[in-house]
């Protein structure tokens, strides 16, 4: 079953993130600020992060170049979720180093076929 950690300050969207990662098979890890999302990563290594953009204190942009600068963490692919959406901001979050990105509001299809792309690419498997 792959792990996934997502960091995301915004209780319904991590109720909604997680209820979708459960019930599609996926063990899932959870933070509510980057920091805590950085150590949980180093320390469980999932498959898989998912990232908030806009969190409290340090940004998952910033999370993000730093979880890429490790070598504990560099190797894990980080999919950004966002409601920044306009032109530029895919650029912005994959210069990041982000591996790819989930608008907000979520729809459930494209964020499960996101998230089951992400980890065939990394040969990660589901349940």
């Amino acid at each position: 079953m792959a792990k996934v950690l997502i960091v995301e300050d915004n209780p319904a969207n991590m109720t909604l993130a997680v209820f979708l990662l459960q019930s599609a098979g996926y063990s899932v890890l959870s933070a509510t600020d980057a920091e805590a999302g950085l150590t949980l990563a180093r320390d469980e290594q999932p498959e898989l992060i998912l990232m908030d953009i806009q969190l409290p204190g340090m940004d998952g942009l910033q999370a993000t170049a730093l979880l890429k600068r490790d070598n504990a963490t560099r190797a894990i692919p980080v999919i950004a979720l966002t409601a920044l959406a306009m032109k530029g901001d895919e650029a912005r979050i994959r210069a990041a180093g982000c591996d790819g990105y989930i608008a907000k509001p979520l729809d459930y299809k494209e964020f499960l076929a996101t998230i089951s792309a992400q980890l065939a690419k990394k040969g990660a498997a589901v349940g």
